[in-house]
């Protein structure tokens, strides 16, 4: 089992050393993230939590899965893998071609 964890429906006002203190009292506390937009610097609502050892991070799932935290239920739970995602098109590429006529 892995140690690190997902914590996703996080209010907007949640920053790291929130996460931090908040799963602390589980454990050591590797390394605690909330995930920002590039662009606006605001929260994506969800971050990633590594506690030092699997147990650790079941200790803190148990506990922290549907708990209240500035005022959403938390769901904390495993962290997968990024999967792969098709590389991004430059310029217009949201599929409009400038050419082709409607055809309603």
């Amino acid at each position: 089992m892995s140690s690190k964890l997902y914590v996703g429906n996080l209010s907007y006002s949640v920053r790291d050393e929130d996460l931090q203190q908040q799963f602390a009292s589980f454990g050591q506390v590797q390394s605690a993230k909330v995930m920002m937009e590039r662009d606006t610097g605001r929260s994506k609502g969800f971050g990633f939590v590594e506690m030092s050892s699997p147990a650790e991070a079941e200790a803190a799932i148990q506990a922290m899965h549907g708990k209240n935290m500035g005022g959403r239920d938390l769901t904390v739970n495993i962290a997968r893998p990024m999967e792969a995602r098709a590389p991004r098109s430059g310029g217009f590429g949201g599929g409009y071609d400038g050419n082709r006529r409607n055809s309603y």
